[in-house]
């Protein structure tokens, strides 16, 4: 079962942002637009962790903040459109477990919302990437990719060294093996394809990386 992330941002587009890239990074996320309500949903069920905008309508964050710690231990991460209100609140001592300030990097909160629920050891996501070779078949976050022969081969061999750096010849020869037509400059053209798939299927999950001069890695 994947963690759920409540969003509490009256800022539509930025939440909707924030929770695409929960979902693509594999947990369940839930948008409330003021704090009232969403102190309600965490009085009936408290999710993993709350990302918690400063200024609401209504209850704002920091008395949300002080609201829910005095029933509950549950981590929140805290963001403002001003620097200097980061300076205030850890004056205040609000029990934000971290603060971020706008505008952000999605990928940085992400990276942060991670480590803290390891520490606190709460659900973390499921794997993100699937490959199952007897089947010739990759699902990303349960979805399975509509792949080409080549682009199997080739994202099956990045996925098969991940972290490491494969050479464009390596990725053809992975091609190859499988008695497949491929070319050293259709080795680019394939990534590509590769690349918008796993975009349509994981908004914001982008883990082909390209190393220039030598080939393409996988972070998965």
């Amino acid at each position: 079962m994947s963690a759920t992330i409540m969003i509490v941002e009256d800022e539509p587009e930025l939440a909707a942002v924030i929770a695409d890239y929960a979902r693509a990074a594999g947990y369940v996320a839930t948008v409330f637009g003021d704090g009232a309500a969403a102190l309600a949903a965490i009085r009936n069920e408290a999710p993993a962790l709350v990302v918690l905008d400063l200024m609401l309508p209504g209850l704002d964050g920091l008395s949300l903040c002080r609201a829910v710690r005095a029933f509950s231990d549950l981590p929140i991460v805290m963001v403002t459109a001003r620097v200097e209100e980061i300076d205030r609140l850890l004056g205040l001592e609000s029990g934000a477990d971290d603060y971020l300030c706008k505008p952000f990097s999605p990928r940085e909160l992400m990276a942060r919302i991670k480590v803290i629920l390891r520490r606190v050891g709460n659900l973390v996501p499921p794997p993100q990437f699937m490959l199952d070779e007897g089947a010739r078949r990759i699902s990303i976050r349960g979805q399975v990719l509509e792949l080409t022969p080549s682009e199997y081969a080739i994202l099956a061999a990045l996925a098969r060294h991940p972290g490491q750096v494969l050479s464009r010849s390596r990725l053809l020869d992975a091609a190859q093996a499988d008695n497949l037509d491929a070319t050293d400059r259709a080795i680019d053209s394939h990534i590509k394809n590769l690349r918008r798939k796993i975009e349509a299927a994981a908004p914001g999950l982008e883990p082909i990386r390209s190393i220039y001069g030598l080939g393409y890695r996988c972070d998965l």
